[in-house]
């Protein structure tokens, strides 16, 4: 077994040009890493050929891997934030259906898929360790080819847009260059938790709130609907830190200082949810503060639903983090949506 790992090390040292140079004592602890995450032989296999193909020359293009690329199971919260934002001004989304159908598919299909692309591209040396079977270490699509694809959907989400109004446009623009500044260099807020985290906080919840309250007001929002969006932009940062922990161990490997590796698994858990219980408990202030006392009833309610739940995360945080991301996450996302209707008009 130890001398699989050695070989295993050896090759990802060899191969990834990016890696820097490790001494004995961080050789031994990257091993220890692959041993403690129990990595079979046939794990080990397919993390090195996808270490050979995210930089192998050649245009590869596979039409049946480019919804992959998109990763349509993260336009989910970005299309649900567009939504709180519209349902936020109080107009009609049945009267304004057009905007409302240009405006999801901005959100989620457009914007977040273009993200997803872009960042599959700058993070294909770490997903060869922790996901060798997406399209770009699977060899299905090449770097080139993958920018192709982003490039293709920041035009076309570019004019729809322009379509809904100028100021949608705008935040547009704004959005790709927070994905560049989160995935790209030569600030790749990614690489350190903190930082990252809110960036992708504030593009995936509050930019897309943002984005539907203008394009149903054709101009500047309330405030009440502007702090709904800062404040769960701020606690978004506690369910990207849980999105963190299926990477840990190539995270650790290359450097990534996401916040389970700079805390520890339980304390980034416990910040997590910390973080997200804040948010929600300051949106239930301020509906309380408009004395919208059904939806900050909801919300209480919504909230106190969590802390079961977050017990048992906290208790087993590697083993529970996805779960909770798709259950408990589920409560944090209609507590939003309970803030939205509270502060309408």
């Amino acid at each position: 077994m130890n001398s699989v790992i050695e070989l295993s090390m050896s090759s990802i040292e060899s191969t990834l040009g990016t890696l820097p140079e490790l001494g004995d004592e961080a050789t031994k602890s990257l091993q220890a890493e692959f041993q403690r995450a129990g990595l079979s032989d046939d794990r080990k296999r397919q993390i090195l050929n996808a270490i050979d193909n995210v930089n192998r020359p050649g245009f590869r293009l596979s039409l049946r891997a480019i919804p992959r690329l998109m990763k349509p199971v993260t336009w989910f919260p970005p299309m649900w934030a567009f939504l709180c934002g519209a349902v936020s001004t109080g107009k009609s989304l049945i009267d304004y259906w057009d905007v409302l159908t240009a405006g999801l598919i901005l959100a989620g299909p457009l914007m977040c898929a273009m993200s997803q692309a872009m960042n599959d591209y700058f993070d294909r040396d770490v997903d060869a360790i922790n996901e060798p079977d997406r399209p770009i270490p699977a060899g299905l699509i090449s770097k080139s080819a993958s920018w192709i694809v982003t490039i293709g959907l920041i035009l076309i989400a570019f004019v729809v847009s322009w379509l809904i109004h100028p100021y949608v446009l705008a935040i547009s623009f704004a959005s790709v260059l927070m994905s560049h500044l989160y995935s790209g260099p030569p600030f790749r807020a990614k690489g350190n938790g903190w930082f990252g985290n809110l960036v992708v906080g504030l593009a995936y919840e509050g930019v897309a709130w943002l984005t539907g309250s203008f394009a149903f007001t054709k101009g500047v929002p309330s405030t009440e609907s502007i702090f709904m969006a800062v404040i769960f932009s701020l606690g978004a940062h506690g369910i990207m830190t849980l999105n963190d922990f299926k990477s840990v161990v190539g995270d650790k490997i290359r450097g990534v200082k996401s916040i389970p590796v700079q805390l520890g698994e339980r304390n980034a858990a416990i910040l997590a949810v910390s973080v997200m219980n804040a948010a929600q408990l300051t949106a239930i202030l301020i509906l309380a503060a408009r004395t919208s006392w059904l939806w900050a009833s909801v919300a209480l309610g919504l909230l106190l639903c969590q802390f079961p739940m977050q017990r048992l995360l906290i208790n087993n945080p590697r083993d529970r983090a996805i779960w909770y991301n798709s259950f408990g996450t589920l409560l944090y996302v209609l507590c939003m949506m309970a803030s939205a209707l509270g502060v309408r008009p």
